[in-house]
């Protein structure tokens, strides 16, 4: 199965009827790990490569008078678009352009049969606190359930901030530190808390969240991603960061 990105459209004009069947095979397999409940890694994928296509589009139709000159080609790294003078008529360009506008309703169908999904789960996400939240969250513990095997993952989250053209940035990262099979009795979370206080002394009063939901999808491509950007922002509130 051909990767959905945009080099995939770089090589078009060679043989547009193959990349269409590329394309198509791409969203189809998309579209089963949809219907499997499995949003990752093809949600995102297919986000960033829409978001690619149409700014690409977008600033061609920008660029294309007598005052700025033609769009002559795609610096595929970057995603954005060459102009050289004089006004140039581009075949390859137009190309890959039609391939572009075809490939987008079809991209943006996938797209949605993901969100929601993606929206299902979030729905039936509940974050609980686990003890008494202390005033430093940049680090702690989050559990999240796997109710297709009967087990709760716990896991370390750290959020950092890095700085990319004059604006500040916090990503979230986890490290896995250990699963706790839950068939018959749940371990309750403030015990869970207590034992990773013992066992990682670096934390002694640890922020502790506890996603709880009934659902039983499928943990490493939905469970977790959906997870982490819902604890984000659930941080970004309890810390004023948004």
């Amino acid at each position: 199965m051909a990767t959905l990105d945009l080099n995939l459209f770089a090589r078009a004009a060679d043989d547009v009827e193959r990349t269409q069947y590329q394309i198509l095979s791409g969203l189809q397999q998309a579209h089963r790990d949809f219907e499997e409940q499995r949003i990752y890694p093809h949600l995102g994928q297919l986000v960033s490569l829409y978001t690619s296509i149409q700014t690409i589009i977008d600033r061609s139709d920008s660029y294309r008078n007598a005052t700025t000159g033609e769009a002559t080609g795609v610096d595929w790294e970057a995603g954005a678009l060459q102009y050289k003078w004089p006004e140039l008529e581009d075949d390859e360009l137009s190309t890959v352009r039609a391939l572009m506008e075809w490939a987008l309703p079809r991209i943006q169908e996938a797209i949605e049969e993901g969100r929601s999904i993606y929206e299902m789960v979030e729905d039936n996400f509940d974050v609980e606190t686990v003890g008494i939240v202390p005033s430093y969250v940049q680090e702690g513990y989050v559990l999240v359930p796997d109710r297709e095997v009967h087990r709760l993952h716990v896991l370390r989250y750290t959020v950092s901030i890095f700085t990319k053209e004059d604006e500040q940035y916090r990503t979230l990262r986890t490290e896995h530190c250990k699963s706790i099979d839950q068939f018959g009795v749940d371990t309750h979370p403030s015990t869970i808390k207590l034992e990773m206080v013992d066992e990682r002394k670096d934390l002694p009063n640890p922020a502790t969240y506890m996603f709880n939901t009934d659902l039983a999808v499928p943990y490493e491509p939905t469970l977790l991603p959906v997870a982490k950007r819902t604890l984000m922002r659930h941080l970004a509130q309890e810390d004023g960061w948004a």
